[in-house]
């Protein structure tokens, strides 16, 4: 049984059908890639999947209950964490604190949810900001403390959107090494991104939307190699470029 079922889910805006009868399941273990251009719904599917919109019609099981329609922080509480596109950290507590407030609204005793955001903030290389308040930290370092409040307690789906956004290489490579070992620890993700070298190296398996629709669902290059999705989103150049990632 998949650990995520979902089922036709729809979302509209008045006459427009951000998510049109979109459906898939994801096993547990999984990093699948979510792609597709700008406007596919990607971002409302993950909205959805994580109580921050309502659909209006469709289903979301996880490990076969439902969960659709319940709000973000009972999901969180079910172990379906989500990152967002616009970074979220609170600005005026240190990053350590950052993590400290996120392991304890998820469960965890103060002592405990310490020793987490210490090893959380090593793994993440920022120890050496640990004690600067959120809001003194660069962009890439909110984006990659904000990555870790979602690990303080393990989720049983990570939902990732445009994580690697606007980041230095150097962090991407620490935020793609964290989701790869923790992906061979078993660790379940759903990882929206436009970054298709990463998205090629990271995820077996990836999901291309396309006006609200799944356009192609399947291993990651033969989704990139589908004339559909040539034509829908990576555009005439697409040969090339994998060309150039392969000789990279």
């Amino acid at each position: 049984m998949a650990l995520l079922r979902i089922r036709g889910i729809e979302k509209r805006f008045g006459g427009l059908r951000a998510v049109d009868g979109v459906g898939m399941d994801i096993a547990e273990g999984e990093l699948l890639g979510l792609i597709g251009p700008n406007g596919s719904g990607k971002t409302t599917l993950l909205n959805v999947l994580s109580g921050h919109m309502r659909a209006d019609a469709g289903e979301v099981s996880l490990d076969g209950r439902n969960v659709l329609g319940l709000n973000p922080t009972r999901l969180t509480r079910l172990g379906v964490l989500r990152m967002f596109q616009m970074t979220r950290v609170f600005n005026r507590i240190t990053a350590f604190d950052n993590l400290i407030v996120c392991g304890m609204a998820l469960g965890l005793k103060e002592a405990e949810a310490g020793e987490r955001a210490t090893e959380l903030l090593a793994e993440l290389k920022l120890s050496h900001v640990m004690h600067l308040d959120g809001g003194q930290l660069s962009g890439g370092q909110k984006k990659l403390l904000e990555f870790g409040a979602c690990f303080m307690v393990p989720p049983r789906v990570a939902l990732l959107d445009e994580p690697f956004a606007a980041v230095h290489p150097t962090m991407k490579e620490t935020m793609a090494t964290f989701i790869r070992n923790r992906n061979a620890q078993g660790q379940t993700f759903i990882l929206v991104s436009h970054d298709m070298p990463v998205v090629v190296e990271l995820c077996p398996r990836s999901v291309c939307m396309n006006t609200g629709k799944v356009l192609a669902d399947g291993p990651t290059q033969e989704v990139l190699n589908d004339r559909a999705v040539i034509e829908a989103y990576l555009g005439e150049n697409a040969d090339a470029g994998h060309e150039e990632d392969a000789d990279a």
